[in-house]
């Protein structure tokens, strides 16, 4: 299948973002943004993604069965590698200069991508901050977190604690049980806002990487279907790993990377320069 020329022209098209809306990036360190991805494009990738994520997923254990994590959601990585028509996606000139001039950087490359499907009756997905789990030398990095289809709350969408990347207590938890339960905690004696909102056919988020984030269990027998892509400063460097969770990631996703260097590898490409 080739990916039809209307779609490749549209994600080709910048999504011109308001001085507002970089500003309350900025301040809170996430912001949800509405039609970025119109009906067809939305269609066509929520089929090609969904057979994607099944042709990839080896989860075959029950859900019942599964930890706090494994109930979460079922993940799949680099689908951008596996499949020419998620890379268009991935590699979208619309949704990197969306992550550019969010983090007020020069461009972007890429981290890596996930696809995060929520199965009907599927779990929370616990408080967490990702960049945890990343290996890099500055919190110059981004989150698109694009459902597939319109996400009310049954479905569990993302949640967000408003300017939560200023708070340091919780940053050494990997996501599980005892993130979930001291995270939020701290929270609730904080002034951050809990935002738990719907999410519209279209509409996509993006957080950065220290910004505390949850997201509720699907009550419905749906699958909930997301698709992320995570960018780095275009000038972002290898830090030296303080976890084994970080020097996983250091092997995983920018292997013979150099420590202190520029992050420069065959599957970092660079996606938007301005």
């Amino acid at each position: 299948m080739k990916l039809p020329s209307d779609i490749k022209s549209f994600l080709d098209e910048p999504y011109e973002l308001s001085n507002d809306q970089i500003q309350f990036y900025q301040e809170n360190r996430y912001i949800k943004l509405k039609q970025v991805i119109n009906d067809q494009t939305l269609r066509f990738y929520n089929e090609v993604i969904t057979e994607q994520v099944k042709r990839m997923n080896t989860v075959e254990t029950p859900l019942e069965d599964r930890n706090t994590y494994g109930k979460a959601f079922l993940q799949l990585f680099n689908l951008w590698r596996e499949d020419e028509l998620v890379k268009e996606l991935i590699f979208s000139k619309r949704l990197a200069k969306i992550a550019t001039d969010l983090m007020q950087t020069e461009g972007v490359r890429l981290y890596h991508d996930q696809a995060l499907f929520k199965e009907g009756g599927g779990g929370i997905t616990p408080w967490h901050a990702d960049q945890y789990y990343w290996p890099l030398e500055t919190d110059k990095t981004i989150t698109a977190w694009i459902p597939l289809q319109e996400t009310p709350l049954a479905l569990g969408p993302l949640e967000f604690s408003a300017g939560s990347h200023q708070i340091v207590e919780g940053r050494e938890l990997e996501i599980g049980d005892e993130s979930e339960v001291l995270i939020q905690q701290k929270l609730r004696v904080t002034d951050f806002k809990h935002v738990i909102e719907p999410f519209d056919a279209g509409e996509i988020s993006f957080h950065s990487g220290w910004i505390f984030h949850r997201a509720g269990a699907n009550s419905t027998n749906q699958m909930r279907k997301v698709m992320t892509i995570i960018y780095m400063d275009r000038d972002m460097r290898l830090k030296q790993p303080e976890n084994n969770n970080q020097l996983n990631d250091w092997n995983t996703w920018c292997p013979g990377a150099t420590v202190g260097e520029i992050i420069n590898t065959s599957i970092n490409p660079i996606l938007h320069s301005n």
